[in-house]
Formats: structure tokens, C-alpha cells, sequence
């Protein structure tokens, strides 16, 4: 490229500028002019078009206002001739209240004369009752508070005598239910349970190979037996029994360890006190492994877990303790076995119902070392150990010294009256049977009415023959009910007693 050509090249340019912008100025000009004029013809079209808009909306309401107008003095005309109408209705019943108002007057001035001929005549009355009342108090010599008295006694007399039939009536359907459906449940859980017959006695008998035996169990100067008695706190009774040693003693453990340790000691052959220490500690660890396993073994028959082992320890002790003969341990898994049953029935907590039952009498276990009942030991135990108050309770309530709170302590109780009433459970001396029934009898014949009793089928009923002159049938359950009160009161027994009133009225005569 040339340098004139450059130079050309920017002349042209210079040039050209002015001249673009002058054509371009001029080109705007026209464009915004033509647009102004177009925007003020647009304005100019919606002023006209919004005055005529204006026109019509006026029109309209205009319209509108007057049909409204219309519309509510039509509405205000049929408003005028309700309120017209109304007030009309209201004058008339004020002028029906006004008649009402003088009528009501009339009549309460009738009342207040009849009130106060009422009034006289009552007192006209009151007194001729009064004069009547002192002329029957004349005739009759009672006074009004006597003649009440006897008339409350006679009402008295009738109210007792249908009390009476009405007790009568209620205690026979409630015993026929609940006797069949007590039977069921205790006739079921005996069936299901059987126990074998007492046969512990509160001494161990010891058989001896021979009589020479005998001598040596005494040893020198009674070394020997003096060496058994101290380290057993047991009695050895050596008396003319051929080939027999009595161990004799109120704690059944120890008799149970002096046993098996003099029965060791005659199979061993050497009797002398070092011997017999030695005998009486492996006798001691026998028996503490016999009572442990026995707990465990109770436990697993009745289907009770989780004891404290020392609770399972003073089950086991119970093997060796009797009660009327009866052994403890025996009767705690039975009383357990029949109140699960019984629970079972009836939809209890049969496992509540059982640890309750085995627990019963775990005080008689060490009830020849602490004082207080067996009763209280065993509640004690319990909460030394931790169980439940519902196991508690059924501990202290099995007697009836507390109440039972739960079913399963009701349960519990009647458990053990069943176990220790059953033929066969216990046996008591024939001094105190015969003193107990005798003191059944006395509490029947010293009841007012009374003829004679008889106690029937070993102290469990007492039948009781009263004078049908004194004693009328309608009283015949009265009296029932307080001979049993007495005896609940007075006498302590096993089971249940019944009691049997008759009355019966006999006439003889000799034909010749």
C-alpha cells in the first residue's frame, strides 16, 4: 500500500464523518417528530374513549341506585306492616294479661280465706288428736314412748323373722353355687395332687448290730455319749430297747446330723471323741448338701424360680421339720401345687399363687432359734430377702392374722387349711383332740336355746339339738351363725367346722 492511498484513505474519512452525522440528525429528526404525533393522536383517542366509559359507568349505577332505592322501600313498607302487626298482638295480650292479673287476684284473696279457715280447722284437729292420744293413754296405760317401744319391738320381731327367711333363702343358693363350684375346683386340684400319709416323728431311732454296741456308744465313764450330746446338742437315750440308740431333740437338723453320724461311726467301729468330732463335721456337710439339694429339688417340682439361695437353703431345712406330725417341706409343696391349681381355674397368677404357697411356712424353719411366730419369721424372711409384698402378704395373711389383699393370698390360705385338714395330713395327741372337742361341745351347750351337741366326724361338725320350745324354726339360722361366730372366736383348728342345728318336735302317746 501507498502512502497517497493512506493519505486518500484518511481525507475520505475526515470527510465522511460530518457528513454520516449530519444525514443521521436529520433522519432522527423526522422519525421522532412522526412519533410525537402519533402519541398525541393515541392520547387524544383514550381521553375520548374514557369519557364515553365514564358516561356509561354513571349511567349504570345510576341504574343501580335506583333499583335499590326501590327495592328497599318496598322492603321497608313490608317491615312497617309486620312491626304494625306485632304491636297489635302485644296490646291484646297485655289486655289478656290484665284480665289474667285481676282473675289471680280474685283468687288469692278466696285462698287466704280458705288458709284461714284451714288454719282453724287444723287446730280444731290437733286438738281433738290430742284429746284422743290422752284418752288412749288412759284406756290402754302406756304412755306414747311405751307404745312406740312396743310397737318397734313387734315390727322388730316380724323384720328378724323375714331378715331370717331371707338369709335362709340367699345362704341356700349361694352355698349350692358356690359348694359345686368349690367342690369342682378342690376335688379337681386333690386329684391331681396326692401326698403320702404322715409318718415323721420328733425322734430318730438308731439300730445297733447288737447290745454290746451299747457300751461302747457310752464309752468310758460316758465319755463317748457325752462327746455325741455336746458336739450335736442331740440326746442319746440308752435304754432296755434290744439293739436301738433313741436320738432325742426339738431342732431336727441336729437330731438328722447326730444320726447319720452315729450310724457312721457303728459301721466305722471306732468310737472315741476324736472320732466322733470327725464324724459329726462330715455328717454336718451331708446334711447342709442333703438340705441344699432338697431346696433345689422343691423349687423344680413346683415349678418356682429365682429364690435367694438362702431362701432355697431354709426350704431345705424344712425336710426335717414336722408340724402335727406332718413334714413341713412336704406340706409347702403341696400347699404350692394346690393353690396353682386352684389359680389355674380360677385365671390367677398361678405363679404367684405357687412361690406364695412354698414360702408359706418358711418361718417354721428356724422358728426353735429367733422368737416370735412362725408367722412372723417368715414375713421377716421374706423381706430380708427381697420378694414381692404380694408373697408377703400371702405369708402373713395364711392364718388369718392379717387380711388377704390379693386373690392368690386367699388362694394361699385355703391351700393350707386343705393340706393340714386332709385325712391322713396330721395327727395330734389323743389329750388335746379330746380337750378340742370338748370345748366345741361347751361353746354349743352354753348358747341360750340349746338342748344338747354332739361334735361328729373328728371335730370337723358339731350337730346341735335345741329346745323347740324356746327355739322356733325362723330362728334356727340366727342361731347357726352365732354358734359359728363363737366358735371362730374362741376355738384355733384345722379346716372348717360345721356347724348342724335341728329342731325337732316329738309327741308319744300309748295306746291300751
Amino acid at each position: 500500500m501507498t502512502p497517497i492511498t493512506v493519505i486518500t484513505g484518511v481525507i475520505f474519512l475526515i470527510i465522511g464523518l460530518p457528513i454520516g452525522y449530519i444525514l443521521r440528525k436529520n433522519v432522527g429528526e423526522k422519525t421522532i417528530g412522526s412519533a410525537e404525533q402519533q402519541a398525541q393522536n393515541l392520547i387524544l383517542d383514550a381521553q375520548t374513549q374514557a369519557e364515553n366509559l365514564k358516561k356509561e359507568k354513571v349511567l349504570e349505577a345510576k341504574e343501580e341506585i335506583h333499583h335499590l332505592r326501590s327495592d328497599l322501600e318496598n322492603e321497608i313498607r313490608l317491615r312497617r306492616n309486620e312491626i304494625n302487626k306485632t304491636e297489635k298482638r302485644i296490646l291484646q295480650k297485655e289486655e289478656n294479661l290484665e284480665r289474667k292479673l285481676d282473675n289471680i287476684d280474685k283468687r288469692e284473696q278466696g285462698l287466704t280465706k280458705r288458709e284461714r279457715s284451714m288454719d282453724e280447722k287444723h287446730k280444731e284437729i290437733d286438738s281433738y288428736i290430742a284429746k284422743q292420744v290422752e284418752e288412749l293413754e288412759r284406756i290402754s296405760g302406756y304412755t306414747r314412748d311405751e307404745a312406740k317401744q312396743v310397737l318397734l319391738d313387734e315390727v322388730e320381731k316380724d323384720v328378724r323373722k323375714d331378715a331370717s327367711a331371707l338369709i335362709t333363702q340367699i345362704e341356700s343358693e349361694a352355698k349350692e353355687e358356690a359348694d359345686k363350684r368349690a367342690k369342682e375346683i378342690i376335688t379337681m386340684a386333690i386329684q391331681r395332687y396326692a401326698a403320702d400319709q404322715v409318718t415323721e416323728t420328733t425322734v430318730s431311732v438308731v439300730n445297733l448290730p447288737n447290745d454290746d454296741m451299747k457300751g461302747r456308744i457310752i464309752g468310758r465313764e460316758g465319755r463317748n455319749i457325752r462327746a455325741i450330746e455336746t458336739l450335736t446338742g442331740v440326746d442319746l437315750i440308752i435304754d432296755d430297747t434290744p439293739e436301738a440308740v433313741i436320738l432325742s431333740g426339738f431342732d431336727p437338723v441336729r437330731r438328722e446330723i447326730a444320726r447319720i453320724a452315729l450310724e457312721k461311726l457303728i459301721v466305722d467301729g471306732r468310737i472315741h471323741p476324736a472320732r466322733i468330732e470327725e464324724m459329726v463335721q462330715k455328717a454336718t456337710k451331708e446334711v447342709n448338701t442333703i438340705i441344699k439339694e432338697e431346696g433345689e429339688k422343691a423349687c423344680f417340682e413346683t415349678g418356682v424360680h429365682n429364690l435367694h439361695p438362702e431362701l432355697i437353703k431354709l426350704l431345705g431345712r424344712l425336710k426335717y421339720r414336722t408340724s402335727y406330725g406332718q413334714n413341713v417341706l412336704q406340706h409347702s409343696i403341696e400347699v404350692a401345687t394346690l393353690a396353682g391349681l386352684m389359680a389355674s381355674e380360677l385365671g390367677y397368677d398361678v405363679r404367684l399363687a405357687k412361690r406364695g404357697g412354698l414360702l408359706h411356712d418358711i418361718g417354721k424353719s428356724i422358728d426353735h432359734e429367733v422368737e416370735g411366730t412362725h408367722v412372723e419369721i417368715g414375713v421377716n424372711i421374706c423381706k430380708k430377702y427381697k420378694e414381692s409384698w404380694k408373697v408377703i402378704n400371702a405369708v402373713e395373711s395364711h392364718h388369718g392374722d392379717t387380711e388377704a389383699i390379693t386373690l392368690e393370698a386367699v388362694l394361699v390360705g385355703a391351700a393350707d387349711a386343705l393340706s393340714a385338714a386332709r385325712p391322713g395330713a396330721r395327727r395330734e395327741t389323743l389329750e388335746s383332740y379330746i380337750k378340742r372337742l370338748e370345748s366345741l361341745e361347751n361353746i354349743a351347750n352354753t348358747t341360750k336355746g340349746v338342748d344338747k351337741s354332739y361334735a361328729i366326724q373328728a371335730g370337723r361338725e358339731i350337730r346341735v339339738a335345741v329346745k323347740p320350745s324356746i327355739v322356733k324354726d325362723d330362728e334356727i339360722p340366727m342361731l347357726a351363725r352365732d354358734i359359728a361366730k363363737k366358735i371362730e372366736a374362741e376355738l384355733e383348728y384345722p379346716g372348717q367346722i360345721k356347724v348342724n342345728v335341728i329342731r325337732e318336735t316329738r309327741a308319744t302317746e300309748i295306746a291300751k
